[in-house]
């Protein structure tokens, strides 16, 4: 792996960290670590706030431009992660069967799995999809694989008997509505300390709402997408409201660069708790 190692800015001080083989924590620019149990998720946002472009097939890679730095850090998250959790509609956008780190960054395939030795964690992180209507197409890959699916009474009814043998549905069901601290508490009780949520906005809203979301990785890409009338382009929180009434906060925990791009970490919480964490 021959990269520019990610400059760091800034680091808040006391911060765990993993065992990381060195050439990892070289690319990272330094150390990486979460204390347990940790949700995390991960974005990248256009310079003018936006997360999504839901007329486009791989607007993440649109929004920031690919970057092999970016890929880097999704790819080194995701080999921390002992389960991946998703909402259907990025589920449904993509035909990956296995959402590893080396298919997103292939240079660095070994030390991911170095890695994962190192933290005793399964060779794949355990993926797992949230649906409420069960509107998933049951020839996927990824559910062939064994992905769990998350969803309702109503929605357990539409998958049942359509889904391969190999994928576990799980109803999780509040009043319609999947019940996503019931859906992280099954996945904790499996044993997945650290959960990655590759979720779009509308799932981090869920989380927030819950009080279920513990970091945010947030890449800034020096590029704006506009907002055209008309087009719905997606801010990173959706479906739910937060301020005057119910603030969230995040307190920065560390902050990298390469080229034009930023690389912040914060903790999210109340005022008061984000700071604490």
């Amino acid at each position: 792996m021959v990269a520019a190692p990610l400059e760091p800015l800034y680091e808040a001080a006391g911060l765990p960290g993993l065992p990381l083989p060195e050439a990892l924590a070289t690319r990272y620019g330094g150390p990486l670590g979460f204390g347990q149990p940790r949700l995390l998720m991960n974005f990248v946002s256009s310079l003018d706030g936006v997360v999504a472009i839901p007329t486009e097939a791989d607007s993440p890679r649109l929004l920031g431009g690919g970057t092999d730095a970016d890929r880097f850090v999704m790819a080194l998250l995701r080999a921390c992660a002992g389960s991946l959790l998703m909402g259907a509609s990025t589920f449904r956008g993509s035909a990956e069967a296995h959402w590893t780190a080396a298919n997103l960054y292939a240079a660095a395939a070994d030390d991911f799995a170095e890695l994962r030795r190192r933290l005793e964690l399964d060779p794949e992180p355990l993926l797992a999809v949230v649906t409420r209507s069960g509107a998933l197409d049951p020839s996927h890959p990824a559910l062939e694989a064994g992905a769990l699916v998350f969803t309702t009474e109503r929605g357990a009814a539409r998958l049942r008997g359509s889904v391969p043998g190999a994928a576990q549905v799980i109803v999780t069901d509040s009043g319609g509505a999947v019940d996503l601290a019931a859906a992280v508490g099954e996945l904790r009780a499996r044993g997945h300390g650290v959960i990655l949520s590759e979720g779009g906005p509308t799932t981090f809203g869920s989380l927030l709402d819950a009080g279920l979301a513990d970091e945010l990785f947030l890449t800034i890409s020096p590029r704006l997408a506009g907002r055209p009338g008309g087009e719905e382009r997606l801010g990173l929180v959706e479906g739910v409201a937060l301020l005057p009434d119910r603030p969230v906060q995040g307190h920065l925990l560390s902050a990298r660069r390469d080229g034009d791009h930023l690389f912040l970490r914060y903790a999210l919480g109340t005022p008061s708790r984000s700071r604490a964490r």
